[in-house]
């Protein structure tokens, strides 16, 4: 725990160097009278949908925006307890969650999963999953591109050993496949819609028909437990902050670029395709991450079978106290 901490620790000071670019909304001052949430995020995430929705105004607590590049150092910094809460995928809340992590997810969303995606150069001889064989492919280990990778090549009736993984960040594997150290790449958005539209990349795999698309907050216990008003509220937020990003998808789109710091072609088209949608977790999103929990078991990225139902906290549900 003391090596984890303190790589954690190295992390977070870069992160926080790297996310200065963002706008400082809703910092705010902690005071006394006032819940704290510790919110982590991804590149393209919450913190511009709720800024562009205006849902970060007349907040009746406080939050510090911790940003990460993907879900890997998001959970890191969830089990050490450096954030209360994050945006995270399926594949990588089971894999901290079957290291120990005490967290819980309390709520979900589902999008197009086109854009969790094998990538190629834009003319890399490979056509489909099949000519992956004996290729190497540059994700990071325990995401949703991990998961996609391994999917994509099930489909051709490949196993992991049949390539060559190479788990490396999204920023580093992106400068790989362009300077052809590696032959795909595995991302989410919006790095697939960065990829594509600079014209470095082009998808070779989709996500759809290989990824349920599902996304989650979560919590660690103690905020659940210590903080429940607020992470309500917050959830009721983005909920209406996506209904309104659809309903203003241009001016969204304008917003999204500026915050977030990428070009507006990119962000426009990595928006308008993820069609994300927040929903109750129900017997759906229960038996789909039971159904990712026991993929992982059999490929051996987790060591005993996880029952996902004591991995969520369905009393933030509509309807439910």
């Amino acid at each position: 725990m003391t090596i984890q901490r303190r790589r954690f620790n190295h992390f977070l000071t870069a992160s926080v160097a790297a996310s200065s670019f963002l706008s400082p909304v809703l910092t705010h001052a902690q005071s006394s009278s006032r819940v704290l949430l510790r919110a982590g995020d991804q590149k393209g995430g919450l913190q511009a949908l709720l800024d562009a929705a205006g849902e970060l105004k007349n907040l009746p607590y406080d939050i510090k925006w911790s940003e990460f590049p993907a879900a890997a150092p998001l959970a890191e910094a969830l089990n050490a307890n450096a954030v209360d809460f994050g945006p995270i995928g399926d594949a990588p809340l089971l894999f901290t969650l079957a290291a120990g992590s005490r967290v819980k997810a309390f709520a979900a969303s589902r999008s197009d999963a086109y854009g969790t995606a094998v990538l190629v150069a834009p003319h890399s001889p490979l056509k489909t999953a099949a000519d992956l064989k004996g290729k190497s492919i540059a994700t990071n280990r325990g995401s949703i591109g991990h998961l996609v990778t391994l999917k994509a090549l099930e489909s051709a009736g490949l196993k992991a050993d049949d390539v060559q993984l190479r788990f490396i960040p999204p920023p580093d594997a992106k400068l790989a496949l362009t300077q052809g150290s590696v032959d795909a790449w595995a991302t989410w958005e919006p790095y697939t819609a960065l990829a594509e539209t600079s014209g470095h990349a082009r998808v070779l795999v989709s996500g759809r028909g290989l990824w349920s698309g599902l996304s989650f907050l979560a919590a660690t216990d103690a905020a659940l437990a210590e903080k429940r008003a607020a992470l309500a509220d917050f959830k009721e937020r983005v909920a209406r902050a996506q209904v309104w990003s659809y309903q203003n998808a241009k001016p969204f789109g304008q917003s999204l670029a500026r915050i977030v710091g990428i070009p507006a072609d990119a962000a426009q088209l990595q928006f308008e395709r993820r069609a994300t949608r927040w929903q109750d977790i129900d017997a759906q999103v229960l038996a789909d991450q039971q159904k990712t929990a026991d993929f992982y078991l059999a490929a051996g990225l987790i060591k005993q079978r996880l029952d996902v139902r004591g991995t969520f906290d369905t009393s933030f549900n509509v309807g439910k106290g």
